[in-house]
């Protein structure tokens, strides 16, 4: 028989040496505007869960999708631009 057991280091993961490096800030940081877009798409998304699409929910996706869509584009060209640069 096994025993279920709490893991004691998931319970108190607020120790200081867990904190997220200045490094992976800047890149959260970095990739904020593709997860604000997709949080957008999401909630557009979600909206038209329960009930039929009209055309304006349609356009509202249309315009979500397109704005991930850039921000996606924003981010691979900023990451490439990095890469040749270095």
């Amino acid at each position: 028989m096994e025993h279920i057991v709490t893991v004691q280091e998931a319970v108190t993961a607020f120790a200081p040496w867990m904190e997220p490096t200045d490094a992976e800030l800047k890149e959260i940081e970095a990739e904020m505007p593709v997860i604000t877009a997709e949080v957008e798409l999401l909630d557009a998304q979600i909206l038209v869960l329960g009930r039929p699409v009209s055309e304006l929910d349609e356009r509202r996706i249309r315009r979500a999708r397109r704005r991930l869509l850039a921000a996606v584009c924003e981010q691979t060209n900023q990451v490439s631009g990095v890469e040749e640069s270095a």
